[in-house]
C-alpha cells in the first residue's frame, strides 16, 4: 500500500509501506514516516492518506481510508495549508474558516443525508526539523462522496436539459432551506461544490465559508467567494441573506444550462444578466430564474421553500408535472428519489501482490495467444493484428478491473486447455512447448515485476 504525505511541497509524498498489503498488520502497524521529509505518515493513529484529491488557497484534500473500520472505509482528509504570504491577522481568520467548517459539519452532516459527515477534527504537532523548526498542521476528516461534482459532469456530458435543472433544483433546494432554518448561509454554491454519488443524490460540499447569524436577522460576509457567482453585497463585503445563496444557484443553473462562464452570460455595461438568448426555456422556470438573480437582495425570493412554491406544477403551467418539485411541505431531510447516475471515471490503485500477478498472467496469456494465433493464421498481419488487439482488451480489462484475482486463473486455464486440445488451435506445436513455455515467460514476466517493484521501492526510501 502507498501512503502519501501531506507535508506542503513534500519533492517525494508517495511512501509505499508494503506491511500494509497483509490485512493481519494493518491494523497494528506502527506510526511510519516519509522517506523524503520525516513527515508522520499515519494520521491520528488510523487514517492513511492515499492520493491528493486537490488544492485550494487555504487547504489540500486528500482519499484517505480508516484502518480501524472493518471495510477500510474511504474518507477525506483535509489539511489547512494556506497558500501565499498571509499576515498573522489574515492566518487567523482563515483558520477560524477551516475550524468553522469542521463545526457545521459536525452539526449539519449527521442530520442531513446530502451534507458530508464529519469522523474527526484533530491537529498534528511535527517535532523540530533539522532547522530547528516544529509545525502544527490540522486536518479535518469527513466522509467520502464517491461520483462525480457538477463541474466534471458538464464537461463529461454537455449541457444541462431544462429537465436536468428542476431536478436539481428539487434535491438543492431543500438542503439550503435545512441550511438556512439553522442561522447558516453556505455563500459558495457552484456547480464544483456540488457532488452526485453513484445513486444520482446531490450533495453539498465545502462549508469553509458558511456564515452563521444570528435568529431573524443577516451576517456581514466577509472576503471570501467565489468570482463570478458572488451576488453584489456578497462581493462588496456587505450583509448576506438566504437569497445570497440562491443567487449562485441560479448562476450554477445558467452555467449547467450554456457551458458558459458567469462573464460571457453578465452584461456588465448594462449591469444585467443577459442569458436567455443563450437557450431556450419554458418561461415559467426562466423567470424564477430571472427573479433569482435579481441584483437586489429584497426582489429575490425571501426563501429556497418560496423558490419550491414557484416550481410546483400549478405555479408553472405548461411544464410536465412529472419533472416538477414535490410540494414545500416535504420534509428537508427526505432523501429525494435516486437519478440514474451518470458514469464516474475512477483510477484503479493496484497493490503489490496485484502488479504480481497482473504481470505473471499476461506474461503467460500473451504467449498461448501468439502460438494460437500463428497456428490459425500464420506469421501474417492479420494474426499479429488480431495478437495485438486481444492482448490490448485483456490489459485494459484488468487495469479497469473488470477481471482479477480467480478470473485471472479461471480464463488462464481455459485458454491454455483450447491451445492444448483444440487441434487447428494447436497446429503442429510439440506438447513441451505448449505446456513450458508459456509458464516460465509468466513466471519470468512476473519476477522480473517483483524485482522491478523492489528496486522502486528501495530507491524511493
Amino acid at each position: 500500500m502507498d501512503i502519501h504525505c501531506t507535508r506542503p511541497k513534500c519533492q517525494r509524498p508517495v511512501n509505499p509501506v508494503p506491511e500494509l498489503d497483509h490485512p493481519e498488520k494493518l491494523k497494528t502497524t506502527s506510526q511510519k514516516y516519509c522517506t523524503c521529509c520525516g513527515m508522520p505518515l499515519i494520521l491520528a493513529g488510523r487514517y492513511l492518506p492515499q492520493r491528493l484529491l486537490g488544492q485550494g488557497g487555504f487547504g489540500a484534500a486528500y482519499l484517505a481510508v480508516d484502518r480501524y473500520t472493518p471495510t477500510l472505509r474511504s474518507c477525506v482528509v483535509k489539511q489547512f495549508q494556506p497558500a501565499g504570504q498571509l499576515s498573522a491577522q489574515q492566518l487567523a481568520i482563515a483558520q477560524q474558516h477551516f475550524e468553522q467548517e469542521a463545526l457545521v459539519l459536525e452539526e449539519l452532516g449527521n442530520e442531513h443525508p446530502q451534507i458530508p459527515r464529519l469522523y474527526a477534527f484533530f491537529p498534528l504537532l511535527v517535532p523540530p526539523s533539522a532547522k530547528g523548526e516544529e509545525s502544527q498542521f490540522f486536518y479535518l476528516v469527513q466522509e467520502w462522496i464517491d461520483g462525480q461534482n457538477l463541474e466534471e459532469e458538464l464537461e463529461y456530458t454537455g449541457t444541462f436539459s431544462e429537465q436536468d435543472i428542476l431536478l436539481l433544483l428539487r434535491q438543492i433546494l431543500p438542503v439550503l432551506q435545512f441550511i438556512h432554518d439553522r442561522d447558516a448561509i453556505h455563500r459558495d454554491i457552484k456547480p464544483s461544490n456540488i457532488m452526485r454519488d453513484k445513486k444520482g443524490r446531490l450533495v453539498l460540499l465545502d462549508f469553509g465559508a458558511v456564515k452563521q447569524i444570528s435568529q431573524g436577522s443577516a451576517g456581514r460576509s466577509t472576503e471570501i467567494y467565489s468570482q463570478g457567482f458572488a451576488p453584489p453585497e456578497q462581493m462588496a463585503g456587505g450583509q448576506v441573506y438566504p437569497s445570497t445563496d440562491l443567487y449562485a444557484l441560479a448562476v450554477t443553473c445558467l452555467i449547467l444550462l450554456t457551458h458558459k462562464t458567469s462573464q460571457e452570460l453578465y452584461d456588465s455595461y448594462n449591469n444585467r444578466w443577459n442569458w436567455r438568448s443563450e437557450i431556450d426555456l419554458s418561461e415559467p422556470l426562466a423567470s424564477v430564474l430571472d427573479k433569482m438573480l435579481a441584483l437586489s437582495p429584497y426582489q429575490r425570493f425571501a426563501s429556497a421553500n418560496e423558490v419550491l412554491e414557484s416550481l410546483r406544477p400549478q405555479s408553472m403551467p405548461g411544464i410536465n408535472p412529472s419533472t416538477t418539485l414535490q410540494a414545500a411541505a416535504t420534509p428537508a431531510v427526505a432523501t429525494p428519489p435516486p437519478i440514474p447516475p451518470k458514469p464516474v471515471a475512477k483510477t484503479p490503485n493496484f497493490s503489490t501482490p496485484e502488479w504480481l500477478m497482473i504481470s505473471t498472467f499476461t506474461g503467460f496469456e500473451s504467449v498461448v495467444l501468439a502460438l494460437a494465433f500463428t497456428n490459425l493464421f500464420g506469421i501474417t498481419g492479420i494474426g499479429m493484428g488480431l495478437w495485438g488487439a486481444a492482448m490490448g482488451l485483456l490489459v485494459y480489462a484488468q487495469f479497469r478491473r473488470w477481471i482479477e484475482r480467480v478470473d485471472l486463473a479461471i480464463i488462464a486455464i481455459i485458454s491454455w486447455g483450447i491451445l492444448l486440445f483444440v487441434p487447428p488451435v494447436r497446429g503442429n506445436q510439440p506438447l513441451d512447448v505448449i505446456l513450458i513455455i508459456p509458464v516460465c515467460v509468466g513466471a519470468g514476466l512476473g519476477l522480473f515485476m517483483s524485482i522491478f517493484r523492489l528496486i522502486s521501492q528501495r530507491l524511493v526510501r
